[in-house]
C-alpha cells in the first residue's frame, strides 16, 4: 500500500476537537441523566450513591459551546499543564548544562556491547514511576532526552517511547499500590486499602515481562547498525555533572516522598521541581538571565504538549455539561446483572475500558464507577476486590491506546510518533495484556480474592 493511500490518522489537535464535537452531538442522542452524590468525610471526596440513576431534563451542548469547553478544558486541567511547563523547562537547563549529553556516552561505555539491556533498564525505571505514583505527564518533558539516548544507541523513537510511557502505563494497570488508581478505588469499594498486593505483584512481574520482552525484541529488531551510533562518543562526565544529576534523581525521589507522605499534588510536583531547575543553573554559572531563558525554551517546547492535554480534558468536560457521563456508566453496568459471574466480571473490564474513553481520568473514573458496581458485585457473590481489578486492568490499560488520553497524545507528539505507528505497536501488546488481566480475574474468583 502506498503512502498516499495508506490509512492515516488525522493531527491529534484534530482528532481531539472531532472528539469534543462528538460527545456534544451524544448530547444530543443519549438521555440526560444522574446519580445522587454524597460527600464522603472520611475521604473528603464525593461518592455516588448506588441505585440512585434517574433521568433529568436534558441540556445539550451546542456547538459554540463545545468550543467554548476547549479553554474550559485547558483551565481544569491547568495544574497538570503547569507541571509539563515547568519540568519541560527545568528539564531544558539540565540539558543545556550538556550533562544529559556526556551522561549518555557514559551509559554506552557501561554497559560495552550490551546497550540493548538500556532498554528494561529505562524501562523498570518508569514502571516503578507507574506503579508508584501513576507517573504520565510528568514522562513528557523527558521525551527529547529519551530520543537522544534512543538514538546514539540505534533505537528508534518508538523505542523510547514503549521503554518509558508504555512501561509506566502497564506499571500503573497492574500496580498493588498507586494511590491515584487502585488505592482510590478500594476506598471507593470499602475494601481494605493495600489488600491483595501480593497476589497483584505476581500479575504486575508477569505483565512487565511481557512488555519490557516485546519492546526488547522490537528494538533489536529496527536499530541500525550499532557503530553508526557509537562511534566519538565524546566527552565523558565532569564531576559538576554528577553533582547536577544527583539533584535530578533527588527532586524525583523527593516527588515520590511528597506523594506518597505529604500528600502532594501536582502543584507541590511543579514547584519542587521548578526549584531544582534553578539550582542547577546557577550550579552551572548559566546566570539569572541563561536560566530564564533556557526556560523559555522549555516552555516553548511544551506549549503542543499542554494543548493536547487541555483539549482532552475539554471531552468530559463536554459530556459533563451536557448531563450524560452517568447515563454512559448506567448504560454499560446494567446489561451485566443478568451474566454468570466470571462473565459479568470479564464484562466490566470492557465496561471500564469503553468508559475510559469519555472519562480519561483513572481516579475520576474510580471514583464514579466503584460505587455503582459494589451492589452489583454483593449481588452476584462477587468479592469487591474483583470489581477493582476489573477497573484496574479495563480502565488503566485503555491509558495506552485511547486518544483521548492528552498525556499519551502529547508524548506521542514530542516523539514525533503518529498516533496509528503506536497503534500498530500497541494493539497486540494491549490484548495480550487484556488477557493476562482476564486469566487474573479468573484466578481472584476462583481463590475467592478478599
Amino acid at each position: 500500500m502506498t503512502e498516499s493511500t495508506r490509512l492515516r490518522v488525522p493531527h491529534p489537535l484534530a482528532l481531539l476537537t472531532g472528539c469534543v464535537l462528538l460527545a456534544a452531538a451524544a448530547s444530543y442522542v443519549l438521555p440526560a441523566g444522574s446519580f445522587e452524590r454524597r460527600d464522603d468525610p472520611v475521604s473528603g471526596r464525593t461518592l455516588v450513591v448506588p441505585g440512585t440513576f434517574h433521568s433529568v431534563a436534558p441540556d445539550p451542548v451546542n456547538l459554540f459551546e463545545a468550543m467554548v469547553a476547549l479553554p474550559i478544558g485547558m483551565a481544569e486541567a491547568s495544574a497538570v499543564i503547569f507541571l509539563v511547563f515547568l519540568i519541560g523547562g527545568a528539564f531544558t537547563v539540565v540539558d543545556e548544562t550538556g550533562a544529559l549529553r556526556r551522561a549518555i556516552p557514559s551509559l554506552i561505555r557501561l554497559l560495552h556491547g550490551r546497550d540493548i539491556l538500556v532498554v528494561p533498564v529505562v524501562a523498570l525505571f518508569f514502571a516503578m514511576g507507574g506503579v508508584v505514583q501513576n507517573m504520565q505527564e510528568e514522562i513528557i518533558p523527558l521525551i527529547p532526552v529519551l530520543l537522544i539516548l534512543a538514538g546514539r544507541m540505534g533505537f528508534t523513537p518508538m523505542v523510547a517511547i514503549a521503554m518509558s510511557a508504555g512501561a509506566a502505563f502497564v506499571g500503573s494497570a497492574f500496580s498493588p499500590i498507586n494511590p491515584f488508581q487502585v488505592q482510590i478505588a478500594q476506598q471507593a469499594a470499602q475494601v481494605e486499602p493495600l489488600s491483595g498486593g501480593l497476589f497483584r505483584m505476581v500479575f504486575l512481574i508477569l505483565a512487565l515481562m511481557l512488555w519490557i520482552g516485546a519492546t526488547m525484541r522490537y528494538a533489536a529488531a529496527t536499530r541500525v547498525p550499532p557503530q553508526a551510533v557509537t562511534d566519538d562518543l565524546g566527552e565523558s562526565l565532569t564531576g559538576r555533572d554528577r553533582f547536577i544529576l544527583s539533584m535530578v534523581g533527588s527532586t524525583f525521589v523527593l516527588m515520590v516522598v511528597g506523594l506518597r507522605e505529604w500528600g502532594w499534588e501536582f502543584n507541590h510536583m511543579s514547584g519542587a521541581f521548578f526549584i531544582m531547575g534553578v539550582l542547577v543553573g546557577l550550579i552551572a554559572r548559566m546566570g539569572v538571565s541563561g536560566t530564564a531563558q533556557a526556560y523559555v525554551r522549555g516552555f516553548q517546547s511544551m506549549a503542543y504538549a499542554a494543548l493536547l492535554i487541555g483539549f482532552a480534558r475539554a471531552i468530559s468536560t463536554v459530556l459533563e455539561q451536557g448531563l450524560i457521563i452517568d447515563t454512559i456508566v448506567n448504560g454499560m453496568f446494567t446489561p451485566l446483572e443478568s451474566l454468570p459471574r466470571l462473565a459479568s466480571a470479564l464484562g466490566m473490564i470492557v465496561a471500564q475500558a469503553l468508559i475510559h474513553i469519555p472519562v480519561p481520568s483513572v481516579s475520576g473514573q474510580a471514583i464514579l464507577t466503584m460505587p455503582v458496581l459494589v451492589p452489583l458485585a454483593d449481588l452476584l457473590g462477587l468479592s469487591r476486590q474483583v470489581i477493582v481489578l476489573a477497573y484496574q486492568y479495563g480502565a488503566g490499560l485503555c491509558d495506552l491506546v485511547t486518544p483521548t488520553n492528552g498525556a499519551l497524545m502529547a508524548i506521542l507528539a514530542s516523539g514525533g510518533v503518529r498516533y496509528e505507528e503506536w497503534m500498530k505497536f500497541t494493539l497486540p501488546l494491549y490484548a495480550a495484556l487484556v488477557v493476562l488481566g482476564g486469566v487474573s480475574i479468573a484466578i481472584a474468583i476462583a481463590i475467592n480474592l478478599q
